[in-house]
């Protein structure tokens, strides 16, 4: 049975943030958070100031590295951007009667960050996205919370452009997926997200969402003393339960949600089948080396093979080398 543990352990170092980019993104989100302040400060003196709280992949510490987009300038030279996705929710709390439209609380933002940058800033139905021009975005989703009284907890509402005001608690969402959460659940989900983005730049069909992929690690969490393993008993337990019936549903507020559907089923399935052959088929090589060219397929050269010992090679070597005798040996 191959053994490609120390692989996968590798391949979580190559895809998980290092302490330098955390670091930049954290500024970067420090610098906008700092700019919508002066903005409120210096222009609405007189409304409620927003607050911010972090949300998404990046405090669930299960972001990945993101393959690159190549971008050609006008000058026909090539560059790799690199799209990282950070969330930092913008919080408008106050009295309901003061609750403003949720196109006034996008215009306040984006009229905050438009000059941010010199690529600038989108508005999108949930959220105002700050672009950068090595190619990550941050979004700034937008939030009405009312004024708690006599210790009775409130919701938090998503002002969404379309849907107008939605029930939405991300903070819990990311507290419920960090509670008892192994190291071992967040390099798995991590294999799961870096696999995804190998599919979507494979395939014209999308792959569900980071969010969705994280449930379903979360909630069909396989460990093992090997991470192998451990991954592919996780996805087994996924296409298990999917088989049965093609549904995620948020665990949190919006519960009951099913997130999930807008993808399609036959291609994730598709996918995740042939992914789980493949590691069936790892596992029960007898040559690491093979068997990690069989985890390469799916999951992209980030997960090298470069190390592993090729133990065929060993076998042929020991048949190819002709047996020596000691002529002068005596008799048995």
């Amino acid at each position: 049975m191959a053994n490609n543990h120390e692989q996968f352990i590798e391949f979580n170092q190559s895809i998980k943030l290092d302490d330098n980019k955390k670091k930049e993104l954290r500024k970067n989100r420090n610098a906008l958070r700092d700019k919508i302040k002066k903005h409120f400060n210096d222009n609405k003196p007189n409304e409620v100031k927003p607050k911010f709280s972090a949300q998404g992949s990046f405090m669930m510490n299960t972001i990945v590295n993101p393959l690159p987009n190549q971008e050609t300038d006008d000058d026909g030279n090539t560059k790799d951007l690199y799209p990282y996705d950070l969330d930092d929710g913008v919080y408008f709390i106050d009295e309901l009667d003061n609750r403003k439209s949720t196109s006034t609380y996008h215009n306040w933002i984006y009229d905050a960050v438009k000059d941010h940058t010199s690529k600038g800033a989108i508005k999108k139905n949930t959220c105002v996205r700050v672009l950068y021009a090595d190619g990550h975005h941050i979004d700034l989703p937008i939030y009405f919370k009312e004024i708690e009284s006599d210790g009775e907890k409130t919701i938090p509402y998503l002002a969404h452009k379309s849907e107008g005001y939605v029930k939405s608690d991300p903070r819990k969402f990311y507290k419920w997926f960090n509670k008892d959460a192994e190291k071992q659940l967040k390099r798995i989900t991590r294999y799961f997200k870096a696999w995804r983005d190998k599919q979507n730049k494979s395939y014209s069909t999308k792959m569900p969402s980071g969010i969705v992929l994280s449930i379903l690690a979360k909630e069909n969490f396989c460990s093992d003393e090997r991470d192998d393993i451990a991954f592919r008993d996780t996805l087994k337990e996924i296409k298990r339960v999917l088989d049965i019936e093609y549904r995620c549903e948020r665990p949190t507020t919006k519960k009951g949600e099913d997130l999930i559907q807008k993808y399609s089923e036959n291609h994730f399935k598709d996918r995740l089948k042939k992914l789980i052959e493949s590691a069936d088929a790892a596992i029960e090589h007898k040559n690491p080396k093979e068997a990690c060219k069989k985890w390469q397929k799916h999951l992209g050269d980030r997960f090298s093979c470069s190390n592993v010992e090729d133990s065929s090679k060993n076998e042929s070597k020991s048949y190819s080398e002709p047996a020596v005798f000691n002529v002068n040996a005596g008799s048995a």
